[in-house]
This record gives structure tokens, sequence and C-alpha cells, in this order.
């Protein structure tokens, strides 16, 4: 993947900050960015045995957020989606489109257990969750997801062939921002994953 920089070569897709790369991409002064982390208002930790404190790309999001500081800095990178679906042939479709759109980093999964491995580790912006895996459902998975505070600012959409609408409801309340039903079309799915996002 290439290194995608912000303003001064500072890569952005890193998932840990220091307080001087998190001063530059608020547009703050690392004095602020340092009161702010020692009050707990800009949470991270320090690294054992030294003054150095880091802080995750998570929190920094969500300092951002709350301070109404522009997100162009950091998320002028590609958005992480992961897919999770057992049917190869839906993945490697939205895989192929979604490759081709060029705003998004694709990595995917084919069942509940993968996910929840592939979720710590590749940390995705965006889930797009098939209701029906082999191992567990759908909603299992969006429930532990939502039950991790570290993936407050993860999206969830589900994508379903064999479901009603009172399923439907359960699992926009376990956590799913949106619903896809089986087949739909990839425009549909292009412009759900936009919306979610807002991109």
């Amino acid at each position: 993947m290439d290194i995608l920089t912000g303003n001064k070569g500072m890569d952005i897709t890193k998932e840990l900050f220091t307080t001087g790369e998190a001063a530059e991409i608020c547009n703050l002064s690392q004095q602020t960015i340092i009161r702010c982390f020692d009050s707990g208002r800009l949470r991270g930790f320090r690294i054992p045995g030294s003054k150095f404190r880091k802080i995750p790309r998570d929190s920094l999001i969500k300092f951002m957020k709350e301070n109404s500081i522009p997100m162009q800095n950091i998320q002028s990178g590609k958005r992480r989606l992961l897919i999770v679906d057992d049917d190869a042939e839906i993945v490697e479709l939205m895989v192929d489109v979604l490759q081709r759109d060029g705003r998004f980093e694709i990595k995917t999964a084919s069942t509940g257990y993968d996910a929840g491995i592939a979720t710590q580790q590749f940390r995705p912006d965006l889930i797009l969750l098939d209701y029906m895996l082999p191992d567990i459902n759908g909603n299992i998975v969006c429930k532990s997801i939502r039950q991790n505070p570290e993936f407050a600012s993860t999206r969830i959409i589900i994508i379903s062939g064999v479901i009603n609408q009172s399923e439907i409801d359960d699992l926009l309340n376990s956590g799913a921002e949106a619903f896809i039903k089986k087949p739909f079309s990839i425009v549909e799915l292009i412009d759900k994953i936009a919306a979610v996002l807002e991109i």
C-alpha cells in the first residue's frame, strides 16, 4: 500500500501518534496537546520508562470530533473496510468493485471468529457483515464489537438475504448502522457505504 502523507510528509495511516504529530494534525500547539493528554481529555499512554506520550488513532479522532476540529488532516487516507461473508463469489465481487472505487483499503473474513481477529488487527472504519455466518450469527458479532469501547467509531452494515423486518430491527438495535438485503445492486452498496461513513 502507498504511504499516505499529510501536508508535511507525515504518515497519516499510522495507528499511534506522538504529541507533536497530533498537534500538527489538529493545528494546535504541542503544549496544548500535552495539557489535554495530561488532563485526560485526550486519551493515550506513556511509553514505560520514558516521558514519551503516545496517542492511538481512535482517541485522536474522538478528541477532534468532540472539539470540532476539522478531520481532513487525518482522514485524507483510504477508509478501512472489513468484509465478513462466507460466500466467496459475493466477497470477490465486493472486493473488486470497492478496490476500483479507490477510496478503500479492504480486508476479508469468512467467519465470526476471523472477523473478531481482523477487527482487532485491522481496526476497520466499517464492517460489511453477513448475518448468516457458518459459526455465529452476525448480530452476535455486532453486539460484541459494540461492547468494546475501542471500536466505538467502527460502523457496521449488515447484509443478508434471509431475514424479516423484526430481525432487521433487532440488528439495528444491536448496533448496526444500516441493513442491505441480498441480492443488492453495487450502486446501492457503494451509496450505503458512503452514507454511513459520511464520505
